[in-house]
């Protein structure tokens, strides 16, 4: 670890990398998770994935939270970061641009693109995300003992209307924004996640045609099939 280009990542210490030289991915298979690792192997970057769990011993320990200090999965350490400097980072979207910019793939082709993608890679952080995960929260989890209602609808409505923004959107394309991009791969692990929840008839699922046929789209890419997968849900020794 002396001489790694890891060295002063204490993250790096808790989950030892074999090849420090490759990108050290600490996630997990969520939504959010799984977003880094389809981007990664979308753009055929080599990198080393650890399993980081959902439990405060893992996502709230110092090494990790040394990395990120809000204790979410994903996070990243790139040993060539810019200027050829070590560079950790967190936050999925934040990764998802660094990645993209990094690569000079699926960003688009035009300065345009480029904030049109960035644009709905932000639609999804502040819509999409926040509101599938609080619907998730209410219909799967604890928030399914709550006996108040207005939690659970309210979610159930956002959820709906922001299906019905993804469908308008759709409409006549096969991705968000031109090409494939970084906003699909943002978006379309949330769209799957519906299904985890168990939400989907509540929500509408089968009403919105353009939105199903572009998860379709999207599941059936090798890459993505591959990330969804990484890093395993289960120790590999469980």
């Amino acid at each position: 670890m002396f001489d790694s280009p890891l060295a002063d990542f204490p993250v790096a210490r808790r989950w030892p990398a074999t090849d420090p030289s490759v990108i050290q991915l600490y996630s997990f298979p969520t939504p959010n998770g799984v977003k880094v690792s389809i981007a990664l192997e979308e753009l055929g970057l080599p990198y080393e994935a650890h399993r980081v769990t959902l439990d405060d011993a893992d996502v709230k320990s110092d090494a990790f939270v040394s990395l990120n200090p809000n204790g979410k999965i994903p996070a990243i350490v790139d040993p060539d970061g810019p200027g050829g400097q070590p560079l950790g980072l967190a936050e999925s979207g934040a990764i998802l641009l660094y990645l993209a910019e990094k690569t000079g793939r699926l960003i688009g082709e035009t300065a345009a693109d480029r904030h049109r993608i960035t644009q709905w890679v932000m639609f999804q952080m502040g819509h999409v995300g926040p509101m599938f995960g609080q619907l998730g929260f209410f219909v799967k989890f604890k928030g399914a003992e709550v006996q108040d209602p207005i939690p659970r609808e309210r979610y159930i409505g956002e959820a709906r209307r922001i299906l019905g923004i993804l469908e308008a959107e759709l409409e006549g394309k096969e991705w968000i924004v031109g090409d494939y991009s970084i906003a699909d791969i943002a978006i379309a692990p949330w769209l799957r996640g519906l299904d985890f929840y168990g939400a989907r008839d509540m929500v509408g699922w089968a009403d919105h045609p353009n939105v199903v046929a572009y998860l379709d789209r999207f599941l059936a890419r090798p890459a993505v099939q591959t990330g969804l997968t990484i890093p395993p849900r289960e120790a590999p020794d469980a």
